[in-house]
């Protein structure tokens, strides 16, 4: 008999705060007081566990190898051969042994698991370097903290590794643009329909809802029905009778409102700058598929923008997503006054224009020109947002006070997620109120 469980490990000495680790296997049955003693072996780890006397064997042996391979301790190397000192990974110096492990983590852990492990192997054992080895990037799990990673490598790596590289950084994409693409299309299209109104609809073409609103003004009582005769002819009780009121009524719709038809010119211009520092990694590289996606939109005209303290347009890129990642710079200072300077002298339609700031506001330019930038443009008719960052990373670290200041201009700045960006775009489209999420936390 054969029982199947899932199993968390959560030793804050063994990985970061607040995170866990499943996994699923078959196991056969054993007591309660034995399995209980298992799972507190694998909880514990090698290093701690001397007090349950318990030995792994198979599958959990080799679940725990790994683990401990990179979050247990002992006087390991570093793969670059250096001393560690402290609690270390046991993974080699050789390439070849940190590809075996990167296997083995693939085969005993999920998806999502493999990508937090990868993240902590280049963090906690320096493993970037050894991405710069297309034997190993053919064994990592892409992800797209790992694409932030090798974007940064970018100017370092060699021109054997670069094919490899951005196959890596394609398939990346390429399930991005699968998950965002059609919702996003379908929101921007209803609400580019939407924002443009016009006077003298055909009849199919008549936004009922706008109309019957603008229109109430216009409200006419007219005369109650002859109920008796409506009694006689219906055989059915009438208003008046069973409430005592016969009030009817109607709209005259002087004014009538419809949706605009396609048109073959671009009714928007969108502005996406995007903060290249280091930091932004993630956002980066959302931004840069939505940007593809927003550049095949043909009533859409969009420009992409990536700053650090120097200013890039990678608009005429814009075709292949992942050549825009390629042609960024990650890291370096941050100067979104310049950056704002570059995307206002580019603008020429200001009441259609509406321009994305995706940044953490820690601005190395000049402050107060940065804000008077903002103000201006909001000024000329300009819809302008400001995100925080845009990832499923949760809560980004930002200047407060420089969020706070741009909330006083009407700019308020908050984080977004990739699944709520198309919704946040249709709101400003429409020049209807942003969906903040958790309003009451923003700055």
């Amino acid at each position: 008999m054969t029982t199947t469980r899932t199993t968390t490990r959560t030793d804050p000495m063994r990985q970061k705060p607040g995170e866990t680790m499943e996994r699923t296997t078959t196991a056969p049955h054993t007591p309660p007081d034995a399995e209980r003693l298992r799972r507190w072996r694998m909880v514990l780890g090698a290093d701690s566990a001397d007090g349950t006397d318990r030995a792994l064997t198979g599958q959990d042996a080799a679940m725990d190898s790994a683990l401990n391979a990179l979050y247990g301790g002992g006087g390991g190397k570093k793969p670059n051969g250096r001393g560690t000192g402290g609690r270390s990974a046991g993974l080699g110096a050789s390439a070849p042994s940190v590809a075996r492990w990167l296997g083995d983590i693939r085969t005993y852990f999920p998806s999502s698991v493999v990508q937090v492990m990868q993240r902590d192997a280049i963090d906690r054992l320096g493993l970037a370097t050894l991405l710069l080895e297309p034997e190993m990037l053919e064994a990592v799990e892409p992800d797209v903290h790992l694409v932030g990673t090798l974007l940064s490598l970018n100017k370092a790596m060699p021109e054997t590794t670069k094919e490899t590289a951005r196959a890596v950084v394609r398939k990346v994409v390429e399930d991005l643009e699968a998950r965002l693409e059609s919702r996003t299309r379908a929101t921007l299209t209803g609400a580019l329909d939407r924002s443009a109104r016009i006077s003298r609809p055909r009849h199919r073409d008549i936004d009922w809802d706008r109309t019957i609103r603008a229109n109430l003004k216009n409200y006419l009582t007219l005369p109650a029905p002859d109920t008796a005769t409506t009694a006689e002819t219906t055989g059915t009780a009438t208003t008046a009778e069973t409430t005592g009121t016969a009030t009817t009524g109607t709209v005259v719709p002087e004014r009538l409102i419809g949706y605009g038809r396609s048109s073959r010119s671009a009714k928007k211009d969108i502005v996406l700058c995007v903060d290249q520092s280091g930091s932004m990694a993630a956002s980066v590289v959302h931004a840069s598929v939505f940007g593809a996606v927003l550049a095949s939109m043909r009533t859409l005209s969009t420009r992409l923008v990536v700053f650090d303290t120097a200013v890039v347009d990678l608009t005429d890129q814009l075709d292949d997503p992942v050549d825009v990642l390629f042609g960024t710079q990650l890291g370096g200072g941050t100067d979104i006054n310049r950056a704002l300077a570059y995307c206002q002298s580019r603008i020429t339609r200001p009441a259609d224009t509406v321009v994305v700031l995706i940044s953490d506001l820690h601005e190395g330019g000049i402050r107060d020109e940065m804000l008077k930038r903002v103000a201006a443009m909001k000024a000329s008719g300009v819809q302008f947002v400001t995100l925080l960052a845009l990832s499923d990373e949760g809560a980004p670290a930002y200047d407060h006070e420089h969020a706070a200041a741009l909330g006083a201009l009407g700019a308020p700045a908050f984080a977004c997620t990739p699944d709520l960006f198309p919704d946040v775009m249709a709101a400003a489209i429409e020049r209807r109120p942003l969906p903040i999420p958790d309003k009451g936390h923003q700055p």
